[in-house]
């Protein structure tokens, strides 16, 4: 939120001074001069009246005589709130706790950009929130909202290491689909739900561009799905081969390999949780931060 603040040292006139920052409560009042916490980093700008002020607070339009200074945080401090259109995140804070949300949406997007026409979740966005909400002192839980196509397994397999790896109450939730890599997205959290209506890809690994055709390059392939099956299977009820054979099917897509499944079978394959909703989920994260 964009706080202004019109200031006149000692009741004197004088040339007014603006303070313009980013503030999480809007109820608190930073008198002029003081360091107010913004994520990552603490920022101050004093700003002559009469200039103009863009965007977030990183890009400013035509600002002449400003006075901006940047130090580390000490401390624990909450992940850096950008605008949910930039990073698809928010934090919200009431009487059970402070969660944080993070989005995967699209194509998750790795060491080769995406497209530009493609919806995508790029990992150095959410490798960085992660790590930032585990060592937030004000933050109590993390949840995890996916509608995601799959993409760069690497990446995916990244972001899902991260959070299983946290200390914090974490939860998951699929909507839509969380297909391809998704999958370990989905099932890394330590409770997992699915809408009733979402579905769940589940397919051999797959490479674009030049493939040489030999057998180191098929061992490869074998490699990384062993990887990702061991994965899935370590973080949730599903056998390895039950988890294989949805991979390797061959009856269930016309025109590929691998096994389409809804937000009822993938319960039922030990593969999520729950079936459940956004309330659902959050009941069960509240619950996990009162333990």
């Amino acid at each position: 939120m964009l706080i202004t603040i019109r200031y006149y040292a000692g009741g004197l006139p004088r040339k007014p001074i603006l303070l313009i920052t980013h503030c999480n409560d809007a109820r608190r009042i930073f008198p002029w001069g003081k360091r107010v916490k913004i994520g990552l980093t603490q920022r101050v700008c004093i700003i002559q009246a009469g200039l103009w002020y863009a965007e977030n607070g990183i890009s400013k339009g035509v600002l002449n005589q400003m006075n901006e200074e940047n130090t580390p945080v000490q401390g624990n401090e909450a992940p850096e709130h950008d605008s949910i259109t930039q990073t698809g995140s928010v934090t919200a804070r009431n009487a059970h706790g402070t969660i944080h949300c993070i989005t995967i949406v699209g194509q998750i997007e790795g060491h080769m950009e995406a497209p530009q026409a493609t919806k995508t979740t790029k990992y150095e966005h959410i490798i960085p929130q992660i790590t930032a909400v585990e060592e937030a002192d004000d933050i109590d839980g993390l949840l995890i909202l996916l509608n995601t196509v799959g993409g760069d397994v690497e990446a995916g397999l990244a972001i899902a290491e991260l959070i299983a790896g946290m200390h914090k109450p974490t939860v998951s939730l699929v909507l839509g689909g969380g297909h391809s890599i998704g999958v370990p997205l989905a099932v890394a959290a330590k409770q997992s739900f699915i809408a009733p209506s979402a579905a769940m890809t589940i397919h051999p690994v797959r490479m674009n561009g030049t493939v040489i055709a030999s057998p180191q390059t098929y061992a490869y392939f074998r490699s990384i799905q062993e990887r990702i099956t061991a994965f899935v299977t370590q973080h949730s009820h599903i056998s390895p081969a039950a988890f294989t054979n949805l991979m390797m099917a061959t009856d269930n897509m016309s025109a590929d390999v691998g096994t389409v499944i809804g937000g009822q079978e993938a319960v039922a394959h030990g593969l999520i949780g729950r079936v459940g909703s956004l309330a659902d989920a959050l009941d069960a994260l509240h619950g996990m931060i009162r333990k």
